[in-house]
């Protein structure tokens, strides 16, 4: 059983996505981001990337912590999107904190990925659009 939302934008309750539709917009984002950045990233560089979006202060030189910090930023901001998380404030440094509000479902590796590639389609979908 699917532990993700199943309406997505580009799918209604009554069609939703296929498997295929949701590999074709994932292979889209990618060859975007490889256009855009030069390579296709893996999920953990699109981590990265989205934290330092959230963080909005700019492409720096990061530690291996902040690194750390930057990936669970973009993990709560993602799983945000489907209410696991919600921003709680902004420290004195500007770094988001997130609360907890439910737990995020249990779900092997393979089902986390396709969850983790899930919202992350809807964040890049959202920014596309401006949001």
């Amino acid at each position: 059983m699917s532990t993700e939302p199943s309406a997505e934008p580009s799918a209604t309750p009554e069609h939703p996505e296929t498997e295929v539709e949701f590999e074709g917009r994932w292979w889209t984002l990618m060859n975007d981001l490889k256009v855009r950045f030069g390579k296709k990233p893996d999920l953990n560089a699109l981590l990265l990337l989205i934290g330092v979006q959230e963080l909005g202060q700019g492409v720096a030189a990061f530690t291996k912590e902040e690194k750390q910090d930057l990936m669970h930023i973009a993990t709560c901001k993602l799983f945000s999107l489907s209410g696991y998380y919600e921003l709680e404030r902004l420290d004195d440094d500007g770094w988001p904190h997130y609360r907890l509000l439910q737990p995020v479902p249990f779900a092997n590796l393979k089902e986390q990925e396709r969850m983790m590639k899930w919202h992350m389609l809807e964040y890049f979908d959202a920014m596309e659009r401006g949001g």
